[in-house]
């Protein structure tokens, strides 16, 4: 992983088309170990978590190239390397496991992060119909050893169709139900990095397992 961090840090320091064209053949070598890190926890997922189908590995890894059309910031590549390991792959809107390197800030994560105004709607259902089921995942000591809620963004008011005087109303007001765990660069440098981040997603499946039933159910 020395050499993926050492590739992205040089990358974020000449984000341009000349220097990723002469220094291609190491991101070839990057990309290829990030494939098999990403092969190596699918396999290990599915022994936890059946959803989750054999996969090729590139259907979970995130294109680096940028998308700069609507952005002020013309860097043309990601400064990262990212893998979300659900069924349907990358482009997934169900809860899956999701693994970033990058030199600035690694993590790992999961659930649904920003979902579309139907799948929110069905993850708030669930939560409203299910709040003990889902603060017992929250709550769990397994689950908090490893994962916090990755985004605080929240609706000022109680989102429409659910009543304001809901016990939980501010678990009904999450734009997200998103989670995530840092990881610092020793700890990626480490033997039983993956190990220990399979350790994690277990943990992890706890609360996918939820949020998936609720599509299954409310979408």
């Amino acid at each position: 992983m020395k050499a993926v961090l050492e590739f992205l840090t040089e990358l974020r320091q000449n984000n341009n088309r000349e220097w990723f064209t002469a220094n291609r053949s190491r991101y070839e070598t990057c990309r290829d170990k990030f494939l098999f890190i990403t092969e190596v926890l699918i396999n290990e997922i599915r022994k936890f978590d059946p959803e989750v189908p054999a996969m090729d590995p590139k259907d979970c890894l995130f294109r680096i190239n940028r998308d700069v059309r609507f952005s002020a910031d013309k860097s043309p590549y990601k400064t990262n390397f990212g893998s979300y390991i659900s069924r349907g792959g990358k482009k997934s809107v169900r809860a899956g496991y999701y693994f970033h390197v990058d030199p600035q800030g690694s993590f790992a994560g999961g659930g649904i992060y920003m979902p579309a105004p139907d799948v929110l709607k069905a993850l708030r259902t669930a939560i409203y119909e299910h709040p003990e089921d889902y603060l017992t995942i929250v709550n769990d000591p397994g689950f908090r050893r490893y994962f916090s809620e990755f985004s605080s963004e929240m609706l000022k008011t109680a989102p429409k169709g659910f009543p304001a005087d809901f016990e939980y109303i501010e678990l009904l007001r999450r734009k997200s139900y998103s989670f995530g765990t840092e990881i610092d660069r020793e700890a990626l440098l480490r033997g039983d990095f993956v190990e220990k981040l399979v350790d994690a997603f277990r943990e992890l499946y706890k609360m996918n397992h939820f949020l998936n039933e609720a599509l299954d159910n409310y979408l």
